[in-house]
């Protein structure tokens, strides 16, 4: 079963910063991380959509500059927000980057930063028209991310041609496992809070589980 480290692994490093990207390289095989794109342009790795919870500034991500962002700190750390290109550039090759989409429109851009890097590369989102503009202008498999409605969830998964589905972990029972991987679905479940609930969802055949610690996952 895959560990993945959840926006880099909090409880190593600032999230979704290179700190936290670096240090749960040294312990995982996979980490996963969240992409917007700021006022300038570029792909930013950042998960809400403001500013308020994670610096000291306010505002939206996306009314932001590359600049204005990069003179901000996260958290107490000095840790600064990264580009995707950045991040991938910090990672080993041979770490796999789960990238989560937060809003359609990515798809072009997304193509070409990860054009010319040796990571493997799985595309997740909750937006499924983002999922389906990555399908259409990519050969890079995607994953549905949802958080109730199995049933329509995993027909939305079908119709978009998912390599992966994602369900928030208290979704999942030993029979849905199941009919997921009879529907050619790979199972990756998130946020996993407990290592009790790890070797539960390792039982029920689960393929990975998106962890905010890896000592959750014995790792």
């Amino acid at each position: 079963m895959r560990v993945i480290g959840h926006r880099g692994c909090p409880a190593l490093a600032p999230e979704n910063t290179l700190a936290a990207f670096r240090a749960a390289a040294t312990r995982l095989d996979w980490v996963e991380l969240d992409v917007q794109r700021c006022a300038s342009g570029e792909l930013v790795v950042f998960h809400d959509e403001t500013l308020d919870r994670l610096t000291d500034s306010t505002g939206l991500v996306a009314d932001a500059t590359l600049a204005a962002l990069r003179a901000l700190r996260v958290g107490d750390s000095d840790e600064t927000i990264p580009t995707l290109r950045e991040v991938l550039e910090a990672l080993p090759e041979d770490v796999a980057v789960n990238v989560e989409l937060k809003e359609p429109g990515l798809a072009a851009d997304l193509a070409a930063v990860v054009a010319d890097v040796e990571h493997e590369i799985l595309v997740s989102s909750f937006d499924s028209e983002a999922l389906r503009e990555v399908r259409e202008q990519t050969d890079l498999p995607v994953a549905y991310l949802f958080a109730d409605e199995w049933d329509d969830a995993l027909r939305v998964a079908d119709e978009l041609g998912c390599t992966a589905i994602h369900p928030r972990y208290d979704l999942l029972s030993a029979e849905r496992v199941t009919e997921a991987h009879e529907r050619g679905f790979d199972v990756n479940t998130w946020t996993v809070p407990e290592s009790e609930t790890v070797e539960r969802l390792r039982e029920w055949g689960v393929d990975g589980v998106i962890v905010d610690d890896p000592a959750l996952g014995g790792r």
